[in-house]
């Protein structure tokens, strides 16, 4: 029955059809709907599990289960690596989330009040009554800080780009390029990775002359990207890999991505296992190779996730000096501000005109300092 005073407007049962039917509203962008599940789903799980309903969500619940969000207990009920949903082992949490990621929780969990409220199955939204709910749900707040600096970035192509072996078996170079394909295209183009997993040949087209990558993305949103001589030349070593001519056909509508087979699309879970499992293979190079920041530096691979490859593409075309119009259509933003987020050069300008101020006229000196002894004073 509808917890709302009056009729509700929809036909609901119970919270989770009604959870359900505001899910539908997202039927045309399946990666949103997938990331808007898992929230709506923890907050069920949440709720069940203190014998709770959605009518019965209060202002302070929403900074206890922000907290759970946080830090969710017992470890062993909620935390656990990827399972298949219908296992029973999966668990609705890989870790604790980061500040960012509750915040996005929250302003996803919003809307999940606001429909069924206004669909009358809620009397009411918690949400309404956040006094800092600007504060606390703006999620586009400070700079893109996930992506790999032109440094690590350099080394990792290496890494992926470097020649096998002569004995390296049949199967492992399909999938170093097919690796290298992944790596390559993300970086290039910038795609969301649901964007990768759908592409098609004849998504690729020449247009008088230039070359083209057409797909669309968030929200149903329509683009065109173009295309640089990398990527064709990667695209051509690709289609090579797997005895393709260079260049795909108008009537090629077969995927990029491949499985072993040669045929079958690479789905977008299994392209995320793929990224993820290439980074955690990186971060295990030796330190000879990462450098004096080895640490550092195999840190944030194993931390690293698909999504990271989008924000280091468009972090390092801004850098390279892209205009920040052409650096939205690249993105697909439909605010200028979210793409702003990227111009990590006027920050290093701001350091480098900062670094002018002192406290003395004179040029800073080394300092000396005194070495430690381990002898007893």
């Amino acid at each position: 029955m509808p917890a709302g005073t009056g009729r509700a407007h929809i036909p609901a049962r119970s919270d989770a059809e009604a959870v359900a039917l505001w899910l539908v509203e997202y039927r045309g962008s399946p990666h949103t709907q997938r990331a808007y599940r898992r929230e709506a789903e923890r907050l069920l799980l949440w709720l069940a599990d203190r014998g709770m309903a959605l009518a019965e969500m209060r202002r302070e619940h929403l900074d206890a289960f922000e907290a759970f969000l946080g830090d969710p207990r017992p470890r062993e009920r909620w935390v656990g690596p990827t399972r298949p949903r219908r296992d029973p082992r999966w668990r609705p949490f890989r870790g604790p989330l980061s500040p960012a990621s509750r915040r996005q929780s929250l302003v996803i969990l919003q809307g999940l009040f606001a429909w069924p409220r206004e669909a009358g199955w809620l009397d009411h939204n918690p949400f309404r009554l956040m006094r800092d709910k600007r504060r606390r749900l703006d999620n586009r707040q400070g700079r893109v800080e996930r992506y790999l600096e032109r440094p690590l970035w350099d080394w990792l192509w290496g890494w992926l780009d470097h020649q096998p072996a002569p004995e390296t078996s049949p199967r492992a170079r399909f999938e170093r390029e097919r690796r290298r394909l992944a790596f390559g295209f993300a970086y290039l183009l910038a795609p969301r990775i649901g964007e990768m997993a759908a592409a098609r040949m004849n998504d690729f087209r020449p247009r008088e002359g230039r070359w083209w990558w057409h797909t669309v993305g968030k929200g149903g949103k329509a683009a065109s990207i173009p295309v640089p001589p990398d990527m064709r030349r990667l695209l051509g070593e690709w289609r090579g890999a797997l005895g393709l001519p260079p260049e795909p056909r108008p009537d090629e509508a077969t995927p990029v991505l491949r499985g072993l087979d040669g045929h079958r699309g690479l789905g977008e879970n299994r392209l995320y296992r793929l990224i993820r499992q290439t980074f955690r293979e990186a971060a295990e190079a030796p330190e000879d190779r990462l450098g004096a920041e080895a640490a550092r530096e195999a840190a944030l691979l194993r931390r690293a996730t698909p999504h990271w490859l989008r924000h280091t593409a468009l972090t390092h075309q801004a850098q390279a000096g892209v205009e920040l119009r052409y650096l939205a259509e690249t993105a697909r933003h439909s605010r200028l501000d979210t793409t702003a987020r990227y111009l990590h050069a006027e920050e290093a300008e701001w350091h480098r005109q900062q670094s002018r101020h002192g406290l003395s006229a004179t040029p800073a000196r080394a300092v000396q300092w005194p070495q430690h002894s381990e002898e007893a004073p």
